[in-house]
């Protein structure tokens, strides 16, 4: 049969779908990637938060209403099915097939016979097959681990996902092997918490261990790690980042708030006086350093002055990223039944407010790389330029690079940075 696959929600999403295509093509069926040659349609969905959810729910409708005009079998999978299989499949009935958070052989064998499968314990890896790119892009998101055992209040993963299971180093290996081989140059580890990684297989966390045998893969490549939760980031960590030569200086760390009491009611053990310490003794050591973050406003509890107080932090540290979102209230959480919930007129006008701060930062934090020479991966063109990435920016998260010069997809480049605005750099082939 014809499958086109849809992916929404987050990376691990993309890995995971990217490994089922290439289940599916060594099982003699087609990948196709428009929907009017599609058998059947496969829509990966995310259930993390309430407009994870909505748009999920929305794409669900997008392609039902297209069914009659294409004629396809409409499969829906992953987390949000997983999460509310019982309530999509009586309010949806125009869906042919549901799949939970399973196996890619598994789906596959499900769409042959056309079942639902949702299992009750989710199934979040498996071993290493043979991938499929989804998109023509130089870079690929490798899932190093699943799941979660770290009990943040306000987060309703491990529902959904169960704890934490990592996969072998050797499994990892092998995979980044094959993708540098098809010509990937950055390889961006992922998992709901890469700090958890290995605990489970090896007793303690081997994030380290991954990193260096990574990093003494033969080419030129970029490893990149997201998601390091900050009260489990340790200095082997750091470390490890710091002095392996593959590994970019980018530390993705969602502290998620500034205000001790806030930290406090959202489960998080380090105090904000050690997540400064922590983040600064980072530029102390490389001063070049990204340093990223995620905030949640409006958490239940959050008056203006831990908004305040959150601002202090924001100001003090210097993030050179920063996403804001508004805490969802999400059934089966610590924090859903908190009290002293706050307004959401006020929670978006604190995000605003937030992200209006951050921008005057990040537009001051680029100005140090005005006039320097930095390494970019050509991403694709837009007009005159190409346009890429540096190793100071993640791809889908943070701005891009344009940049004057020839090149083709996939290249790395010197170039030398001229301008900036409070995302976006622009510069020219050296």
């Amino acid at each position: 049969m014809r499958v086109g696959i849809k992916v929404l929600g987050c990376p691990k999403n993309e890995a995971d779908c990217e490994v089922l295509a290439g289940v599916l093509r060594e099982g003699g069926h087609e990948i196709v990637f428009d929907v009017k040659d599609a058998d059947v349609v496969v829509l990966d969905t995310c259930a993390f938060i309430e407009d994870a959810k909505r748009e999920s729910i929305d794409e669900i409708f997008s392609f039902v209403d297209a069914k009659d005009q294409y004629s396809y079998k409409l499969v829906v999978k992953g987390c949000l099915v997983q999460r509310y299989y019982e309530e999509l499949k009586k309010e949806i009935p125009e869906v042919d097939q549901w799949i939970g958070v399973v196996d890619p052989e598994e789906i596959a064998n499900a769409l042959e016979k056309g079942t639902d499968l949702v299992p009750n314990r989710p199934e979040t890896v498996y071993r290493y097959r043979k991938r499929i790119d989804l998109e023509e892009r130089p870079y690929a998101y490798v899932k190093i681990s699943d799941g979660c055992d770290r009990g943040c209040t306000f987060c309703s993963i491990p529902s959904f996902k169960g704890s934490l299971r990592s996969r072998s180093i050797e499994d990892i290996t092998h995979e980044v092997e094959d993708l540098l081989k098809e010509g990937k140059k950055e390889i961006i580890l992922v998992a709901q918490d890469t700090t958890s990684y290995g605990i489970d297989l090896y007793r303690k966390q081997a994030l380290p261990d991954l990193l260096r045998r990574l990093n003494s893969l033969n080419g030129e490549f970029w490893i990149r790690v997201m998601y390091l939760h900050p009260d489990h980031l340790t200095e082997e960590i750091i470390s490890a980042m710091l002095e392996l030569d593959k590994v970019v200086k980018y530390f993705d760390v969602p502290v998620q708030h500034g205000s001790d009491k806030i930290l406090k009611l959202m489960g998080r053990t380090k105090s904000s006086e050690e997540l400064k310490k922590m983040l600064s003794s980072i530029r102390e050591r490389f001063p070049d350093a990204v340093l990223r973050t995620s905030i949640i406003v409006g958490f239940p509890g959050e008056t203006e002055e831990d908004f305040e107080e959150l601002k202090r932090f924001v100001e003090e540290i210097q993030f050179d990223k920063l996403g804001a979102f508004v805490y969802s209230d999400e059934e089966g959480t610590v924090a859903f039944n908190l009290k002293e919930k706050v307004d959401p007129e006020v929670a978006k006008r604190r995000q605003e407010e937030l992200l209006l701060l951050q921008a005057e930062i990040s537009n001051s934090r680029l100005d140090r790389f005005i006039g320097r020479k930095l390494k970019f991966l050509v991403e694709g063109k837009e007009g005159k330029f190409l346009v890429g990435r540096t190793w100071t920016e993640a791809p889908e998260v943070d701005g891009v690079v344009f940049v004057r010069g020839k090149g083709k997809i996939g290249d790395f480049l010197e170039v030398v940075i001229k301008e900036h605005d409070e995302y976006d750099m622009w510069g020219s082939v050296t």
